[in-house]
């Protein structure tokens, strides 16, 4: 654009912070994308429950499988987990704001594409050969959980983040309650609920 001028009215919290505006729908942003792949998992889980219940191999169906019980077991155990996790972001962010939940942001965004991707991976195990064709959704799906580990950030960005908030709560905690670090048995403390 040349020679264009922005009335002050237009201008969305002032001068020079439209950068903090975009930040600011980032953490919602991120995660919508995380309750979204919680739903594409229970998706996957879903289809290889009802592939599981329908298919037999070698005399039995696999759904009296070990090894098929077990990947079952452990892709609710994943989506639960993430579940809880994108929950609790979210609620941090709703009672404390986006700069508070920072952290939990950062680690949702690893947390659910990386089980998404993983559930997927095992609901195309149990299909076979079917799960990686058009038909099932598997193989979309895995390639969909798998590009949102890369949008908004690699998980090591996200995951360095983390960190380093971690760490910067910690150094905090034992600078406030005079905690040189050469305790054998650090005091137990919930850091956060003291900050």
């Amino acid at each position: 654009f040349d020679n264009v001028k922005v009335d002050d009215d237009a201008i969305l919290l002032g001068p020079g912070r439209g950068f903090e505006i975009a930040q600011s729908r980032l953490g919602p942003g991120r995660i919508h994308h995380c309750m979204r792949l919680v739903g594409l998992a229970e998706r996957c889980a879903y289809l290889a429950a009802r592939r599981a219940t329908a298919r037999a191999t070698f005399g039995s169906s696999l759904d009296k499988k070990d090894l098929v019980r077990a990947s079952v077991a452990e892709m609710r155990m994943q989506i639960e987990q993430a579940r809880l996790l994108v929950l609790g972001a979210a609620h941090l962010m709703d009672a404390e704001g986006h700069k508070a939940a920072r952290q939990m942001i950062a680690l949702v965004k690893v947390a659910c594409p990386r089980m998404a991707c993983d559930v997927a991976d095992r609901a195309i195990q149990i299909y076979g050969g079917e799960g990686v064709c058009q038909d099932a959704g598997l193989a979309y799906a895995y390639a969909g959980a798998r590009t949102l580990r890369l949008a908004d950030g690699p998980d090591e960005v996200h995951l360095l983040q983390a960190g380093r908030i971690e760490l910067s709560m910690q150094r905090m905690a034992r600078q406030r309650d005079g905690d040189d670090g050469t305790a054998a048995t650090p005091k137990r403390r919930d850091v956060r609920s003291r900050l």
